[in-house]
């Protein structure tokens, strides 16, 4: 083997090692990170996210997910106006009307109807019929043992995706 052939060899090894050491540290530094329970980034030591835009389900947790990102974000100047573009987005016109009646009459977040920010959310196909489907919305508002829960169905229209209607489940 020539000085020059082994020379590209100990570089293609170095590269890989570098490279190796690389990936091997961003995997593991997730699973490092810190895991504070108040408005502090926690860092999953597996994560996975994928989604499908024509699935009306996933429209619906994808819309909370973001909305519940930015009213969660209330050091960002940005957050506000994300989250009311978010309703226009997601919401239908009438859907949009009866969150606002909702906020006026009482005073809290007619997305989450609360007051304050969940800490997790699920969403769950429930069924569908006449056009429209139901999505199961569960906001886990707390950590640990016993975490309060609440339920809202959503309504969304199977053409446009667009949320059509929210209820909180008594």
């Amino acid at each position: 083997m020539s000085v020059r052939s082994r020379t590209h060899s100990r570089k293609i090894l170095l590269t890989a090692v570098a490279l190796t050491g690389g990936l091997t540290l961003a995997a593991v530094t997730p699973a490092l990170a810190g895991t504070g329970a108040s408005h502090t980034t926690r860092a999953a030591a597996v994560s996975s996210a994928q989604g499908d835009p024509r699935n009306v389900t996933q429209h619906v947790a994808d819309f909370y997910g973001a909305y519940i990102d930015a009213v969660w974000a209330t050091d960002d100047r940005s957050a506000g106006p994300a989250a009311d573009a978010l309703r226009r987005f997601y919401l239908s016109a009438a859907a949009q009307k009866k969150v606002a009646a909702f906020e006026k009459k009482e005073h809290a977040d007619g997305i989450l109807f609360a007051q304050s920010v969940p800490v997790k959310w699920n969403v769950a196909y429930t069924g569908s019929g006449a056009g429209h489907a139901t999505s199961r919305v569960t906001l886990t508002w707390s950590d640990g043992k016993h975490p309060q829960v609440t339920r809202i169905d959503v309504q969304s229209d199977l053409r446009t995706l667009k949320i059509t209607d929210l209820k909180p489940v008594r």
